[in-house]
């Protein structure tokens, strides 16, 4: 534990920057909910990413081919009077007529399965023999292109007997460590050989054991604890583009996503087209992560959910001017919106007797989940949104006062739109404003006193979605990262003004990404937090309870790189904390001056070194830019430090 890291001075010297905080002044309260994460299903961020299932088009609805992400062999036919009247589809396994052909099928998976060896992974199904004559299902784990003596590496059989469907589990136990391997299925007898009946096969699935909180309908564990190690204050979930879909009946809706899940209907992503350059054609929802377990993560990794929810529009971008596209303006024409809301509310919030309160507990969550925020529309501007805002907002408040609203200024951080919205949001009585900014460095140069200058009385700011970029480095280097850094001091700064703040997306698949930057990057074992994931975790979890005022003597001016920071009081910890980001090109000395206090002692000093300008973590190389953690000794009431270069520091000193 030594100081070298940041070159503490240990005599007085002239500093760059004094930056004085008034210990005596607390002022306005950081929300719990400040800092926080935003989930949209874009980059396979569910299924292929957070969730943790294996299979892909595990129940042979994606269209219009039923067999996407399958390779059928031997005599498989698609049938479509199944089980579950929302995923009708399902495959029938027919036997050749002779010993050495095979019928079966064998799934490619989100980019290939991934699976560790010696872990366990619950394979499961829902099978029949329509003919009543039983068949055996193997069931494989194979590695298809590798030159060892089998591709199977792990194999169990198992039987079926019954007319009727039943479900099927089968723990099979990994022998080695494949990312990309397949899962197979052969139709056998039951002694082993090439099956001589009928065997119908729906909804499999094959989950790891050792899922996040041991959910079997589970998220991927070292995705979700990533979540959960930021100590996020808000989650904001399904979207995002996503709430609005390519057209209403694409849109993501709610309903869909709850009760067992395998009969929850498929939907086809609304990011499967949107860019033809990196085109998808097998993006599509399956709804296994849906509105309970978006409560139930959030609940169990300490964060306020934030659901959005459709206002009755499709997206502007995908449609823009045209009245057909969204649905009415008027009371009735919104009326299937607003029963949404208020239905939602019911299902997160109402007693366990209650219709939606009842799906709830029925699936397990008997206890309400004590939803405080709702999102009405997303990204939306102009009269469009502004009329069917209202509608469905002042039914919302009708009905649950308690709940509050956030609106949205659109999809721009400043301009005529952005105007109008906030003047929009303010006349309607929003409780926050959703702003949207993935801008260049440029722009964050310009913007880091942004918040100073904002309306104190009007609603409060939701930085929903942003993310800073270098011009033709749209990808998570450093560089940018100490960027967003600096501006977040200015949120911090303004906490009677900003509420919550998000950046976005949240989750990039390494071989299914179509927008970056994103603030986790993973493959199908590994996963690679970014700077940017540390510069908003180290901001979560130092979020303090009160903002101390801070006067920089050097405050940089638009368009100029600087030394930018801000302070905050933890009233639980009894600790000052100090947050201080240097953007410039070379070291600057700082002094740190906490008013109000004689002496200090020990410090805990973590800093995030961000001088590599084009570097970023990877699956590869995870730890490249990661906060390390010193102690230096204050002098009185003062800390004495030069700050390298693109270096963020948070200085930690208890009363």
């Amino acid at each position: 534990m030594g100081t070298a890291l940041l070159g503490v001075s240990a005599s007085a010297v002239a500093q760059d920057y004094t930056l004085t905080v008034q210990t005596q002044k607390p002022g306005a309260e950081v929300q719990p909910t400040t800092y926080g994460i935003f989930f949209e299903d874009i980059n396979f961020a569910a299924d292929g990413g957070l969730y943790a299932e294996l299979v892909k088009n595990r129940s042979f609805e994606f269209t219009p081919d039923h067999l996407l992400g399958w390779q059928a062999f031997g005599k498989v036919e698609i049938k479509n009077d199944g089980p579950f009247n929302r995923n009708p589809h399902y495959a029938r396994l027919s036997s050749m007529g002779h010993g050495d052909w095979w019928t079966g099928l064998q799934n490619e998976g989100f980019f290939g399965i991934g699976v560790e060896r010696d872990k366990e992974y619950r394979f499961s199904v829902y099978a029949r023999v329509p003919e009543g004559k039983a068949q055996v299902l193997r069931v494989q784990l194979a590695e298809p292109y590798t030159q060892g003596e089998r591709q199977e590496f792990t194999s169990t059989d198992i039987k079926v007997s019954s007319r009727d469907w039943q479900k099927y589990t089968a723990i099979i136990k990994s022998s080695k460590t494949v990312d990309k391997a397949t899962l197979r299925l052969f139709l056998c007898d039951e002694n082993g050989r090439s099956g001589s009946g009928v065997l119908d096969v729906e909804h499999v699935s094959l989950f790891p054991v050792d899922t996040w909180m041991g959910h079997e309908n589970g998220m991927r564990k070292d995705l979700a604890q990533a979540l959960a190690d930021m100590k996020p204050g808000i989650f904001r979930f399904p979207g995002g583009c996503i709430v609005e879909g390519v057209n209403l009946e694409n849109r993501y809706q709610w309903k869909n996503t709850v009760g067992p899940v395998e009969n929850r209907p498929l939907n086809k992503n609304r990011w499967e087209s949107t860019f033809t350059y990196r085109y998808y054609p097998d993006y599509f929802q399956s709804y296994g992560l849906g509105f309970y377990e978006f409560f139930l993560l959030s609940e169990e990794i300490g964060s306020e959910p934030l659901p959005v929810l459709n206002v009755g529009m499709a997206c502007q971008y995908q449609n823009w001017n045209n009245e057909k596209a969204h649905a009415p303006a008027t009371e009735e024409g919104l009326k299937e919106y607003i029963d949404d809301c208020l239905d939602l509310i019911e299902f997160a919030n109402g007693p366990a007797d209650s219709k939606w309160g009842k799906v709830r507990a029925d699936m397990g969550h008997p206890a309400p989940f004590n939803m405080k925020f709702l999102g009405i529309g997303n990204e939306q501007w102009g009269d469009f949104y502004f009329k069917r805002v209202k509608i469905v907002a002042d039914a919302v408040r009708k009905a649950h006062p308690e709940i509050k609203i956030i609106g949205t200024s659109g999809p721009d951080s400043e301009g005529h739109n952005f105007d109008i919205g906030w003047e929009a949001m303010k006349r309607q009585g929003a409780d926050l404003v959703d702003e949207h900014f993935y801008r260049p460095i440029s722009w964050f140069k310009n913007e880091w006193n942004r918040y100073d200058k904002y309306d104190r009385t009007g609603p409060k700011v939701f930085a929903g979605e942003y993310a800073c970029h270098d011009r033709g480095k749209k990808w998570n280097h450093a560089g940018a990262s100490i960027y967003e850094a600096a501006f977040v001091t200015g949120i911090e700064r303004n906490a009677d003004v900003v509420h919550m703040a998000t950046y976005a997306p949240l989750f990039s698949h390494v071989d299914g990404w179509q927008w970056r930057p994103d603030m986790i990057w993973y493959d199908n074992l590994r996963c690679a937090l970014s700077a940017s994931y540390h510069v908003q975790a180290l901001f979560a979890q130092n979020k303090g309870t009160n903002v101390l005022p801070i006067q920089n003597s050097n405050f940089p001016k638009k368009g100029e790189d600087g030394v930018l920071a801000s302070a905050v009081w933890d009233k639980d910890k009894a600790e000052y904390i100090v947050k201080v980001a240097n953007t410039c090109e070379q070291a600057k000395t700082v002094a740190i001056r906490l008013e109000g206090e004689k002496t200090l002692g020990q410090v805990t000093v973590i800093s995030l070194d961000c001088s590599n300008y084009d570097g970023e973590n990877t699956v590869d190389n995870p730890n490249l830019i990661t906060p390390k953690e010193s102690a230096t000794q204050a002098k009185g009431n003062v800390i004495e430090a030069s700050i390298p270069a693109k270096t963020f520091v948070v200085f930690k000193a208890k009363k």
